[in-house]
Order: C-alpha cells, then structure tokens, then sequence
C-alpha cells in the first residue's frame, strides 16, 4: 500500500514565531485592538488626562504670602477669590468676547473660501488653494506674530497702507488670533462643503430658489455641524492664547496672561491652576452643548 504523506507547512516543518503570533492574534480581534490602542491610551491617560487631574488638584491649594511656600492643605480660597473679585470675572468675560469674537471673524472669512474651494475652482486650483491654506502652518507661531507686531507698529505695513493702525491692544490681539487660527476655520468647512452634493444646489436652483434662498435653506444647515466643529479649534484655542495677547495685546488682560504671570513672577501655582481650569469647564460646557448638532463627528 502507499503510502500517506503528512502535509508539510511551507518553508519548513513548523511555524516562525512571528507567524504563530500572527496567527494567534488573528483569531482574537478583541486582544488585537487592544494591543493596538494600549500605547496611545496609556500616552493620553498618563500624560494628558494625568497632567489635568494634578492641575486640579493643586487648585485647592494656597501659596504663603510671606514665604512663598506651597501649602499643601484643601481649601476654596482661590475659587471663592475668582468668583467675588470683579477684575477676574471681567478677564473671563473679556476672553470670551474675545474667543467668541475671533471665531464669528473666522467663519466669515472661512466660508465664501471654503465655498470657492469645493465648488466652484477647478481641481488644479483647489489643490493650489489647500497648500495655500495650509502653508501658513508650516511657519512657527512666534514668527507670525511678531511679523503682525511689526505690520501693526507706527509706521508699519498697516500704517503705511491705511494711514493708521490700531497698535498694541484688545484690537490687535483679536486681528492677529483670527488670522492665526483661521485655517483651522477653513480646512472643517471645506470638508463639509466638499461632502454636500452638487445635485441638491442644482435641485434648488431648477425649483427657482435663487443663491441667497439657495444659501439660507440648504447649504448653510447642511454644513452647520462643519461650521461648528471649526469653531471648536478656533474658539478654544483664543479661549487659552496667551502668547500673541503678550506680544500685540499691549495692556490687554485674558485668562492666560493671568495664568503665566502667576506661574512666573507672582508664584503662585495653585491660584493659576484654579483660573486655567475655567476655561477648560467653558469648552466642557461648549463640547456638551453642541455635541447633538454632529459637530463632533466632523472633527
């Protein structure tokens, strides 16, 4: 009789390790994207969410006026300090106008851009205008702003230009953040704009809507949810700028100039921790409210 042969794994008669691996992974998908997603979770837990746990802790604790020495003991002195002191609930409300104010300024620049891009470019240009967009990033943020502090002096670009300038201010720090954070603005629009079916501009035009009805009743609440989501970036990242607000903002006050001259020159951690974490209820706060509208889902 002949015969019967065992058939023989390629390459040899037993398996890599390697390919075990595979192999084993392969039929536990379940431990395979955990595996996968462990370093990065551990990096947000540990370094993100870790760094924000001890902001907040260190929040109820105080400074000693004379020594300068951390008091490690809870307490709500730096909260009820925020609350009942007039010219920190003026810097909040202040920092909102102005983050609020810088993202109305980005959306309306932003759209007809954004607009142009996804509809009505040819796609050579729209590919030309996306670098353009995006180039503007590829530079580092203290270049662009001192450049705007030199184009706001007397005597400078805008000066020379328009016959004055605004100089050193409130103005000149929404100016210099609406440029800073409009690509962010831009780039969530496109995306939704890109998404919106011509046939539906069309469908609208042959019912004989014209371009403002056209405008108000499909495009605009189509896209909302990508308008909101670019207002995500830009609202909270004026909602916590301190560096251009230093360097253009003159005099000007927001949350965080008070957070770094405590942290620096008045030394006082826990009082700065307790003001860097309004801002971050705010966005909680803003996130809550319009995660229904699918603004999340265009991030």
């Amino acid at each position: 009789m002949a015969e019967t042969l065992a058939p023989v794994a390629p390459g040899g008669g037993s398996r890599s390790p390697g390919r075990s691996l595979s192999a084993f992974l392969h039929q536990r998908p379940r431990l395979r994207l955990s595996l996968l997603l462990s370093a990065p979770v551990a990096w947000l837990v540990v370094a993100y969410l870790g760094s924000l746990v001890a902001l907040f802790l260190s929040a109820f604790w105080t400074v000693d006026t004379f020594t300068g020495a951390l008091i490690r003991e809870w307490n709500l002195e730096n909260f009820r300090t925020l609350v009942t002191d007039s010219v920190y609930r003026t810097i909040t409300l202040r920092t909102l106008g102005v983050a609020a104010l810088v993202t109305v300024i980005d959306a309306l620049i932003a759209f007809p851009m954004a607009f142009a891009m996804a509809k009505l470019v040819s796609p050579r240009a729209r590919r030309f205008l996306v670098v353009a967009v995006l180039m503007p990033l590829w530079s580092s943020y203290l270049v662009k702003a001192y450049a705007w502090r030199v184009m706001l002096g007397e005597g400078g670009f805008v000066d020379s230009v328009f016959g004055a300038t605004p100089g050193y201010g409130l103005t000149a720090a929404v100016i210099v953040l609406a440029y800073l954070w409009l690509p962010y603005m831009i780039l969530p629009i496109y995306a939704g704009l890109e998404r919106l079916p011509d046939s539906l501009l069309e469908a609208s035009s042959d019912l004989g809507a014209r371009a403002g009805r056209t405008f108000r009743k499909v495009i605009f609440p189509m896209t909302m949810p990508a308008v909101i989501a670019g207002s995500i970036f830009t609202f909270s990242l004026s909602l916590g700028d301190y560096i251009a607000v230093q360097i253009v903002g003159g005099k000007t006050q927001l949350i965080g100039n008070v957070v770094y001259s405590n942290i620096g020159a008045a030394n006082n951690l826990p009082f700065a921790a307790a003001f860097a974490l309004v801002p971050v209820l705010i966005m909680v706060g803003y996130l809550m409210a319009v995660r229904r509208t699918g603004a999340l889902d265009e991030l």
